[in-house]
């Protein structure tokens, strides 16, 4: 039976899935953006961000706990020294996973999993969504179009006229 076994084994043995889960999140650490399968990298979230979030906390017990975890020091300063000042004020989801397609030979669905705070092109995108936003109602802007449409509709006519008349001629 399979009682709440719920978590996904990826077709491998204890000790090859932990070791790849663990690979797999000192790449994440290092790159910050990695591409990898659908599947894995769901169960890469859930192994990286309980150690993103023990970053926080720069103590040496929790660098001992995400250091039994990884057994890799470069990963561990590159976690503790840069990616802990990042998601510093972030309460959880430190990783995004988009969806890239299906891969050729098996059609495996493909995805990258990355670090929020990383990204800088959905960074940019939220900083000018932000900087467009008013106060101003809906009827407002609706009332500030309809006054600017005749204005438009009478620079438009003589324009209209010049080029119909070139073709008559």
């Amino acid at each position: 039976m399979r009682h709440n076994k719920k978590f996904n084994h990826l077709g491998r043995k204890t000790a090859h899935r932990k070791s790849m889960l663990a690979n797999m999140a000192i790449s994440l650490i290092q790159y910050k953006r990695i591409a990898t399968t659908l599947a894995k990298a769901k169960a890469l979230r859930v192994y990286v961000e309980p150690l993103l979030n023990r970053a926080k906390d720069d103590s040496t017990n929790s660098r001992r706990v995400v250091f039994a975890n990884l057994q890799n020091k470069e990963a561990i300063t590159e976690l503790f020294q840069n990616i802990s000042q990042k998601i510093a004020n972030r309460p959880g989801g430190y990783t995004r996973i988009l969806r890239t397609g299906f891969r050729q030979g098996d059609n495996a669905e493909m995805c990258i999993i990355e670090l929020v705070d990383y990204n800088e092109n959905m960074l940019k995108e939220k900083a000018t969504k932000k900087a467009s936003r008013t106060r101003r109602s809906s009827a407002a802007k609706k009332a500030e179009t309809v006054e600017a449409e005749p204005v438009a509709e009478v620079a438009k006519a003589p324009a209209q006229d010049e080029a119909v008349a070139p073709s008559a001629e």
